[in-house]
């Protein structure tokens, strides 16, 4: 009877333990699907306000969750991506975590599953960015964008002091010859955007409409083609947006692979809930909780 009833005890202690850790596996799975997700900051390119260590922190509901299939994702395939309402939309400035969305060497755009970026927005839907002498700007916007002193470095430096490959920028094209200190203007287009295309524009714009359509870009006699169609005119279905690194000098964004689609962005990153010396493997504590701007 002893050896029954204890056995009873244990079957029930472990009915009991199951039962609360797939209860925490769930909270934890709801948890990183609506509300939260840490990154760790593998480099310096957004420094100093984040630096290689550091752990973010994503709040999701500021931008909105995402629901899509996670699986087909992780295969490599397109898959439909549904954003839940959030508390705001994107603003410049915001520093945002998403997927890196040119994983096949610049030529196409995909989700990335197992390769994050962070980096600042600095230009919205709708927006004309453009570089000036090294300094960011959009037009009609007085605001500043990004980190301004380093952009009035970036300024002060010789061409020389890059190397080429550098110095030049997306979309590597002799007809627009653009780098790190003089770029664009290049239009962000939004959802509903309507741009006229032609067989110069066609090479900023190509790997957004390939994304969108699925379809095949061509340029024959001086025109653009989509699936063996002229294409005079193309309504954008997503919202777009450029993303500059603080670390102006050496940080690989948009100004190298262009424009990030809506879909791709996890969330906006809103604090460094702790830190860690990649070199001793220590804490920085001075750097736990620290709020990211």
């Amino acid at each position: 009877m002893k050896t029954k009833k204890l056995l009873r005890q244990v079957f029930h202690i472990v009915v009991d333990v199951t039962f609360w850790c797939c209860i925490a596996a769930v909270a934890y799975i709801v948890g990183q699907v609506f509300l939260f997700a840490s990154f760790r900051i593998p480099s310096d390119s957004m420094q100093p306000g984040l630096v290689g260590g550091d752990y973010a922190l994503v709040w999701k509901p500021t931008l909105g969750a995402r629901l899509f299939d996670i699986f087909g994702a992780i295969e490599g395939k397109k898959v439909a991506v549904y954003r839940l309402p959030g508390l705001r939309k994107t603003r410049r400035n915001d520093v945002l975590v998403f997927h890196f969305p040119y994983p096949h060497r610049g030529d196409s755009i995909g989700m990335h599953m197992l390769k994050y970026y962070v980096k600042r927005c600095v230009a919205l839907p709708g927006d004309t960015f453009r570089i000036d002498d090294g300094i960011y700007r959009v037009n009609g916007v007085t605001d500043t964008l990004g980190i301004y002193h380093r952009q009035v470095e970036l300024s002060g430096l010789a061409d020389s002091s890059f190397q080429r490959e550098i110095f030049r920028c997306f979309p590597f094209d002799s007809a627009y010859r653009w780098n790190l200190k003089q770029f664009g203007p290049l239009y962000v287009p939004g959802r509903g955007s309507e741009v006229a295309i032609d067989a110069r524009n066609i090479v900023l714009y190509r790997n957004l409409i390939a994304y969108e359509t699925g379809g095949k870009i061509e340029v024959r006699d001086g025109q653009a083609y989509l699936d063996g169609d002229l294409l005079h005119v193309y309504t954008f279905t997503h919202d777009y947006y450029f993303m500059a690194g603080d670390w102006v000098f050496d940080s690989r964004d948009s100004r190298y692979w262009g424009l990030v689609p809506d879909d791709l962005i996890v969330g906006k990153a809103t604090v460094i809930w702790r830190s860690v010396d990649r070199q001793t493997g220590k804490f920085r504590r001075e750097r736990f909780l620290k709020k990211i701007k």
